[in-house]
């Protein structure tokens, strides 16, 4: 019967090793997706309020967007509508 036992006692630690790296390669998929740093909400709201100082705009029109490319370099896209005079 103690046999038995340490067969099913590894199976369990291998599913849980599974569902592990599973749950580790699903992180990891869905930070790549999300690809924005954590500041970039932030900064945007700060451009914003520079913005005001300036021309009146609402958030709406202001669009933040940073991309990674292939030479590991980042390059921040900020799109702004603004209003006709």
């Amino acid at each position: 019967m103690s046999l038995l036992d340490y067969f099913k006692s590894s199976k369990k630690s291998n599913t849980a090793a599974t569902a592990k790296e599973r749950l580790q390669i699903i992180v990891a998929h869905q930070r790549s997706q999300r690809g924005d740093p954590d500041y970039l909400p932030m900064m945007k709201q700060e451009i914003i309020e520079v913005i005001r100082k300036y021309v009146h705009v609402e958030e709406e029109q202001v669009s933040v967007a940073m991309d990674q490319n292939d030479d590991n370099l980042s390059v921040l896209e900020l799109n702004i509508t603004l209003p006709d005079r």
